[in-house]
C-alpha cells in the first residue's frame, strides 16, 4: 500500500463495517482509519476501494471523509475565519473540524468573518494540518523551462498593489497582473485563467488575462464568427461600443474586439453598421 498522505486524497480499501461507519485499511498507521457513517456511500462494500480525504479529528486521530475540502495540503486558498481563541484563528475549509492558523503564522491578527489568502501545510513539529498567512515563504521560484511566455495558467488573486494585482500562478509561483492588463473586476480570492506575458531577468513574472498580440485577436475572431452564425448573423456591438458592454458579453477587452471585427471585415465576412455587425 502506498504511504498515506495527510491532508490529501487517498485511495483506501474498506476493511470492516461497524455501526458508526466503515474502517479503512490504514497501512503504516494502526491499521484502521474510520470513515464515519455519515460519509459512507450506500453501495460501499468490504473490499471496495474508495477515495477519501485524510485529516485529524479533535482528538488528533486520523480520520477519513468523502467531503471535498476547500483546500488541501500544498494549496493556497482564500478562506473565511469561523472563530478565534487565545491560540489563533480557525478557518472554514469545508470540513467538520476547522483549519487552525496560529498567531505566529498570521501577518496581522485575523478577525472572525473576514477572509484571507493562506497556505495549507503539515506542521513538522506537531504533525497537524495548519494554515499560514505568510504566503511568501511557501512560494517557489520556477526552474528554467517550467514556465514559458504565452503559457496558459491559473491565477489566484492575492492582493492589490499600486501597479495592479499580486497573483499566485498555478498554486506555486508569485506573479504580477498589471492594471493595464485588467479589463474586468477582480477581487482577492478570485481564481481566473491567465497567461504568462513576460519572465524578467530577475525571475519575476508578469501575467495577463488574455493572450498578447495578434494571436489572441485571431482566436477571438473565430469565436466571434461562431457567435454570429448561431445568433442569426447579427451582433449589436460594433467597434465603437462601450468597453464594459464588450467585456460583459464576450469577456475580452475592447481592443481585442476591435481587432477581431477588423479581421473579419477585411476578410469580407461581416459588414459594420450603426446598430452592430452582421454576416455578409
Amino acid at each position: 500500500m502506498e504511504q498515506l498522505k495527510l491532508g490529501e486524497k487517498n485511495k483506501l480499501r474498506a476493511a470492516w463495517r461497524v455501526d458508526f461507519g466503515m474502517y479503512l485499511e490504514g497501512g503504516g498507521y494502526d491499521g484502521k482509519i474510520l470513515l464515519p457513517e455519515r460519509y459512507v456511500p450506500e453501495d460501499l462494500e468490504v473490499g471496495d476501494e474508495i477515495e477519501v480525504f485524510l485529516y485529524l479529528d479533535n482528538e488528533e486521530r486520523l480520520i477519513a471523509t468523502t467531503l471535498e475540502p476547500k483546500a488541501m495540503v500544498g494549496d493556497f486558498a482564500y478562506l473565511e475565519v469561523a472563530w478565534v481563541n487565545e491560540f489563533g484563528a480557525f478557518l472554514d475549509w469545508g470540513l467538520m473540524k476547522d483549519l487552525f492558523c496560529p498567531f505566529r503564522e498570521q501577518k496581522r491578527r485575523m478577525e472572525k468573518g473576514r477572509s484571507y489568502i493562506v497556505h495549507v501545510h503539515v506542521d513538522e513539529e506537531s504533525y497537524r494540518i495548519m494554515a499560514s498567512a505568510k504566503i511568501e515563504k511557501y512560494l517557489q521560484q520556477p526552474l528554467q523551462g517550467q514556465l514559458q511566455v504565452g503559457q496558459e495558467v491559473e491565477l489566484l488573486v492575492w492582493q492589490k498593489t499600486d501597479l495592479g494585482f499580486k497573483v499566485i500562478i498555478d498554486n506555486r509561483y508569485a506573479g504580477l497582473l498589471y492594471d493595464s492588463q485588467v479589463f474586468r473586476s477582480l477581487h482577492t480570492g478570485d481564481r481566473v485563467g491567465g497567461f504568462i506575458s513576460r519572465i524578467r531577468p530577475d525571475g519575476k513574472i508578469d501575467c495577463a488575462l488574455q493572450r498578447s498580440g495578434h494571436q489572441h485577436a485571431v482566436d477571438f475572431s473565430a469565436r466571434l464568427l461562431r457567435y454570429l452564425e448561431t445568433q442569426g448573423g447579427r451582433c449589436r456591438l460594433n467597434d465603437k461600443s462601450d468597453a464594459a458592454e464588450i467585456q460583459e458579453q464576450f469577456g475580452v477587452s475592447k481592443r481585442t474586439y476591435k481587432q477581431a471585427v477588423g479581421d473579419l471585415y477585411k476578410r469580407r465576412l461581416i459588414r459594420i453598421t450603426d446598430s452592430g455587425i452582421e454576416l455578409v
